[in-house]
């Protein structure tokens, strides 16, 4: 399994490379010839109202076994020399890494609901078919990446849904966002099922990447923000989706982490390495309007510093405990301790360095949107468990 994800992790799949290439090599409008749907947006059937009672409906739920791909983990063999382990001594940690606290409170039972990131790249359709087989394929590897340092919690839930497609981010029209509103309802309709699902007192982490990251922060400002879940909030981690400190946090409910051990907070950060080139971003980020109805404009986007779990600051690479990398020949990889360091800047983007060779899909840009959480692989594990230990301990 490890060998399978880190290969089409490294290389993708032939639409994935296209995509990437195209981003890279050819102009916006080509891009969006390529890859936007040239056909009328088609009303979604509604599923049906048990649909997510049905296991298939689910890539990752109790029950899935060794095929879950979300419990992916790297082999022993794989694993950093000098990593610092949890319960480790905190007289060994950097100054900038929080310290590991001896205690006898264990990580108490938690679940985790994760929403993948976008893995329909056709225009055939506005919205991925539940049977179409590639992106179904595909989703399952990035939960191997992207999930994966969750696997601590007691449950994890993934849902099948019927994500926008890739090009519905690359423009602005009725029919795109019509699109990511359909996308939502399915990813809504599963977390209504995964909350009745898990014990009522059992804390919960919400998690996802891109466009699931989206449908993560529209979760907390619809379904959480100002009801008693949100008292059962470790701590929601929707990385790789710029949110506006001024004109969208508010309206989430939970504020932004300002320290480790912190929960009812928020985690996010979209990682560039230098010199970064941040326009495409920015120029969409700022014609969008916030959830307060105004325009994002040049506001601060959340950053929370994944080296440290800290709002904002600069984090040297001798803190980064393990970064997930595929070997040259891309069918391996290992965790590499001390690869990127980590730095926010004043527009609220990760800085982390010097490129690091991860395999050559990188965003124009220097844009490091693939990596956001394998390149802190080893921090965002320890994050969790540190988040869900300081839950028990509250309680």
């Amino acid at each position: 399994m490890a060998r399978k994800f880190l290969y089409v992790i490294a290389t993708g799949t032939v639409l994935v490379i296209a995509a990437l290439f195209a981003l890279r090599l050819w102009s916006a409008e080509l891009t969006r010839f390529v890859f936007v749907p040239r056909t009328e947006f088609v009303e979604q059937a509604a599923l049906q109202p048990n649909a997510y009672e049905d296991p298939d409906m689910w890539f990752s739920r109790p029950g899935i076994g060794t095929a879950d791909p979300s419990r992916w983990q790297p082999s022993p063999e794989d694993q950093p020399e000098h990593e610092l382990p949890v319960g480790g001594s905190a007289a060994n940690a950097s100054p900038l890494q929080p310290p590991v606290v001896e205690s006898k409170v264990e990580t108490p039972p938690f679940a985790v609901f994760f929403v993948h990131p976008t893995s329909y790249l056709d225009r055939a359709h506005w919205n991925a078919p539940l049977d179409d087989p590639e992106s179904q394929d595909r989703a399952k590897i990035f939960l191997q990446g992207l999930a994966s340092p969750f696997d601590s919690a007691t449950e994890i839930w993934a849902p099948r849904y019927r994500q926008a497609t890739f090009g519905a981010f690359l423009v602005d029209t009725p029919e795109s966002e019509k699109a990511l509103d359909a996308a939502y309802h399915d990813v809504e309709q599963a977390f209504d099922f995964f909350v009745s699902s898990v014990p009522k007192n059992e804390p919960i982490i919400l998690a996802g990447h891109s466009q699931g990251a989206l449908h993560v922060i529209r979760l907390l400002k619809e379904k959480v923000a100002g009801t008693p879940l949100a008292n059962r909030i470790i701590a929601a981690y929707p990385v790789g989706w710029p949110i506006s400190s001024q004109h969208d946090l508010p309206s989430l409910g939970l504020p932004a982490c300002e320290e480790p051990e912190q929960t009812g907070c928020l985690l996010t950060w979209s990682s560039f390495a230098e010199p970064a080139d941040p326009g495409m971003v920015m120029e969409r980020y700022a014609k969008s309007l916030g959830f307060d109805g105004e325009p994002r404009a040049d506001s601060t986007i959340v950053c929370v510093n994944p080296l440290t779990g800290k709002l904002g600051g600069n984090a040297p690479a001798s803190v980064n405990l393990g970064t997930l990398v595929p070997d040259k020949d891309l069918k391996n990889g290992k965790l590499v301790t001390g690869m990127v360091p980590a730095r926010c800047d004043d527009q609220g983007l990760l800085l982390i360095g010097d490129p690091p060779d991860l395999g050559p899909y990188v965003l124009p840009g220097n844009n490091y949107h693939v990596y956001d959480i394998p390149l802190f692989w080893q921090n965002v594990k320890n994050d969790v468990e540190t988040r869900a230990r300081a839950w028990g301990r509250a309680q």
